[in-house]
């Protein structure tokens, strides 16, 4: 009975130290948590930013279905004689469905005071587009400017340079909307 019991006993401690970790390495940190909740919320805004363009312009559905991809930004603009902003957004290929989370930033001098929320949807209308706006960034140029609108819905049914792009606010489609000095770039620590 003692050398059964002894036996027990040494299996018993080369399967507790000769054992694979426990499953607590495999749980997420707080960090990851973190960035998990913020990717969660850039789909959420890109998810409903995408169903109010096309309920305002349905132009841009068409525009949407040519499309072999998409990218929607949550920005925050504030203005007391210089003006700046930033948000984040998701780039997504249709092909694909890879999803690339972004950042943006603006900035400039100008009479407007306050603060402006305001959502930026772009269509792309082939590959090298997207993946340009993707791995090398894109920077609205002065004469850059995003028009969706119930005037322009007529003017803006086709992409331009690969690209079409609408502006959304709380009162909703922007009209030839200035985006000109608005910068877009990769978020390192949101894509794996």
């Amino acid at each position: 009975m003692r050398k059964l019991m002894t036996v027990m006993m040494i299996c018993s401690a080369v399967i507790l130290f000769t054992a694979p970790p426990a499953l607590a390495d495999d749980e997420p940190t707080s960090q990851e948590l973190k960035e998990e909740s913020k990717r969660a919320k850039i789909n959420e805004v890109a998810e409903e930013t995408l169903q109010t363009l096309f309920e305002e312009n349905p132009k841009a559905k068409d525009l949407y279905n040519k499309a072999v991809g998409w990218a929607v930004f949550d920005n925050t603009k504030v203005a007391f004689g210089i003006s700046g902003g930033g948000g984040n957004g998701v780039a997504v290929s249709k092909t694909s469905g890879k999803k690339a989370y972004m950042k943006m930033g603006t900035g400039g001098v100008g009479l407007g005071i306050g603060v402006n929320k305001y959502q930026v949807v772009f269509l792309f209308q082939d590959e090298k587009t997207l993946k340009n706006f993707i791995e090398s960034g894109w920077q609205a140029d002065a004469g850059a400017t995003a028009s969706a609108g119930k005037h322009a819905a007529d003017a803006k049914t086709n992409f331009v340079n690969g690209l079409a792009i609408y502006q959304l606010t709380e009162k909703g489609l922007m009209a030839n909307a200035d985006i000109a000095g608005t910068k877009y770039w990769l978020n390192d620590k949101l894509n794996e």
